[in-house]
Formats: C-alpha cells, sequence, structure tokens
C-alpha cells in the first residue's frame, strides 16, 4: 500500500491540463521500459475532459497507441450505444486521435449482450484475468464512492475475492451498473483520483482521513496513489497533507 499524494489545483481547468499531461508523460515513461501498457479509465464529465485534453496532445508526443490497452473501472449496464455509457464516451473522444484496435479496447459488457449485471461481471472478470493495470483512473462520488463501489451497500467494502461485481441497486441511477471491485483496483501499479466541485469536499476529506465507511477511502496503488483535487473539493483538507 501506497501513501496518497494530494496535488491541488486552482480550478478545474487546471487539473484537467495538469492530469491529461501526466497521463501522456507516464504512459511515454512506461511504454520505455514495458511492450503492453494497461490503462483502466473512469467515466464523468471531469474524466471526458481530461481525455479531450490528452487527445489534442497525443499527435507528435511519440505516444505509441498500439502498445496500449484500455479497460474501464465501470459502466451502466445498458445498451452498447446509448450515451449513458462510459466507454463509449470515452472512446468518442480518444478515437480522434488515437488508433485503437477492438482487441486493445475492454468496455465492459453491455445489455444487449448479456443477461444481466450478474453475467456480465462474470464476462469481465475472465477478461480481465490476470491483467495489472498500470494506471487506474477513479472518480469520486459526494458519498465517498468509486467505480459503482457504493458505501453501505452489500457489494461493497468487503467483496471477498470478486474482481467484478454486478450492481443491480445503484443509488446513481441507472440502478443496474457493473463494477470493479476494490480487491481489482488496489492491485493496480497506480491509482489516481480525479475531483473537482465543493460537493466533493467532505468526501476527499473522509477518504483522506481514512475513514472505514467509504471506498474511496480504501483505494490504493501498489507504486503510487494520487489524488487530483480541485481547490474547491480540497477545503476541508488539512494544508499540510497537500503539495502546490
Amino acid at each position: 500500500m501506497t501513501t496518497p499524494r494530494v496535488l491541488r489545483h486552482e480550478d478545474t481547468d487546471q487539473l484537467v491540463a495538469d492530469a491529461a499531461q501526466h497521463l501522456l508523460s507516464t504512459l511515454l515513461q512506461l511504454q520505455d521500459s514495458q511492450e503492453t501498457v494497461h490503462l483502466c479509465l473512469t467515466g464523468g464529465r471531469t474524466a471526458n475532459r481530461i481525455y479531450e485534453r490528452f487527445a489534442e496532445l497525443v499527435p507528435g508526443s511519440g505516444l505509441r497507441p498500439e502498445s496500449l490497452h484500455l479497460w474501464w473501472s465501470d459502466d451502466c449496464f445498458v445498451s452498447t450505444t446509448d450515451p449513458d455509457r462510459n466507454a463509449l464516451q470515452a472512446l468518442s473522444i480518444l478515437a480522434r486521435t488515437l488508433q485503437l484496435s477492438s482487441a486493445q479496447t475492454h468496455p465492459m459488457p453491455a445489455s444487449d449482450g448479456k443477461a444481466d449485471p450478474t453475467e456480465a461481471a462474470y464476462a469481465y472478470a475472465n477478461d480481465l484475468d490476470g491483467t495489472i493495470f498500470d494506471i487506474c483512473l477513479l472518480g469520486l462520488g459526494p458519498d465517498g464512492h468509486v467505480a459503482s463501489v457504493f458505501p453501505g451497500r452489500p457489494q461493497g467494502p468487503d467483496q471477498g475475492s470478486s474482481l467484478v461485481i454486478g450492481v443491480t441497486d445503484s443509488p446513481k441511477p441507472p440502478s443496474e451498473r457493473i463494477s470493479l471491485t476494490l480487491k481489482a483496483i488496489n492491485r493496480s501499479q497506480r491509482v489516481w483520483v480525479l475531483v473537482s466541485g465543493t460537493d466533493k469536499a467532505q468526501a476527499v476529506a473522509g477518504a483522506l482521513g481514512g475513514d472505514p465507511q467509504l471506498p474511496a477511502a480504501q483505494v490504493h496503488g501498489q507504486q503510487e496513489t494520487l489524488w487530483f483535487v480541485e481547490e474547491a473539493a480540497a477545503v476541508e483538507l488539512p494544508f499540510y497533507r497537500c503539495e502546490l
């Protein structure tokens, strides 16, 4: 387990620019030392803005798309073409400048391919198998959830040996989802949590303070745990926990 390192940002624009540049720089470093790089993506407005900026930085950067494999930390259990799909949103952005084959992208199964979230989760766990993410990106909910692991739900935080779970009672619509478990997240080499908005301030403070009821308090990378936090979301943090 690594100690979380907090990077404060003046506003969301600064967070987006910094996270996108850090993502590109880290991927380039990884590609210098390994043949394949596994990146796990998250959903949400802030994440999509980071993908937009990242896509703008790719041309001329030297990034080799053929070495990159994309995964997802969670997704809505809806049809493949539903605009709520995290995978559809991210790939629509990244495909503008990244040429990725179907073998390199690993979206979670959709409702028009599997009978229910449990079956979809089982299929994704088989696809994932022994894959270790080099970088796992996560968002944070105002209630302290990450991916679709929600506090006070049977699915989390204690999820046994499962790597992927089907969620049928998500408090955030739609109710049916698929999610990595904390076990799958925490075996990642690097875990980066992306947070913006004043409504997240209490969750940020609770998670970094170690509140055992919050799934976000239990996520960590094997080599690195980074929190990219907008100032508005960091207002309840003790200043000494942060780096400028």
